[in-house]
């Protein structure tokens, strides 16, 4: 947990429904909010000419997102959708400032969350770069085991779809389809009833 639930509502955050597919914040509006995730699970993106996802970063209870814009005034980098019916709970700018300002320990917190997803996207351009899929798909799973993320912490299976990890990587998804196949046949990984576990 990011902060606190009992934290935000004691400084006047409101909880937040959103249906399957909603949209809770487009790529190029405006910011108002400190969004934090409580329950269900969100896809944060950027959408091309065609109507493609490129999958920023996936959202899990207690995450934060949409941040970036509450720190250097700009407008949203991405979209945000609902992977499935979701709570959230928000905060207004001015008060999730204030916040932070008499909890130096907060600032730190969301700082550290800043710097961890910035070293993730500067390992995602690395794999896009070096064209290895086999590789790519290593490096990604491995960095999920050791931080925990988009994985069960409880049996090793990734959470993500083929087609999310290709958008990740860069990749198509029949090439990530036929290179966990490979893995799989190299005993890299387990394909259990369709799902990867690594």
């Amino acid at each position: 947990m990011l902060i606190d639930i009992d934290t935000l509502l004691a400084w006047g955050g409101t909880y937040k429904k959103y249906a399957a597919e909603e949209v809770i914040f487009q790529e190029g509006g405006i910011c108002s909010f400190y969004y934090q995730l409580v329950s269900g699970s969100v896809r944060w993106v950027n959408v091309d000419e065609e109507g493609n996802e490129i999958l920023q970063v996936m959202i899990w209870p207690g995450d934060c997102f949409g941040e970036i814009p509450l720190f250097d005034g700009g407008v949203y980098a991405a979209n945000s959708f609902a992977n499935e019916n979701v709570v959230v709970i928000r905060l207004t700018k001015p008060i999730f400032f204030k916040l932070l300002n008499q909890n130096p320990e907060l600032h730190f917190k969301i700082t550290k969350n800043f710097a961890e997803r910035l070293r993730f996207k500067f390992m995602l351009l690395g794999l896009i770069a070096h064209h290895h899929p086999e590789q790519s798909i290593k490096q990604l799973f491995s960095y999920f085991k050791k931080n925990q993320k988009n994985i069960c912490p409880n049996c090793s299976k990734v959470v993500l779809t083929r087609q999310q990890i290709a958008d990740m990587i860069g990749l198509r998804v029949e090439t990530v389809i036929r290179t966990i196949r490979i893995m799989h046949n190299n005993g890299e990984l387990l394909i259990d009833k369709g799902k990867v576990y690594c």
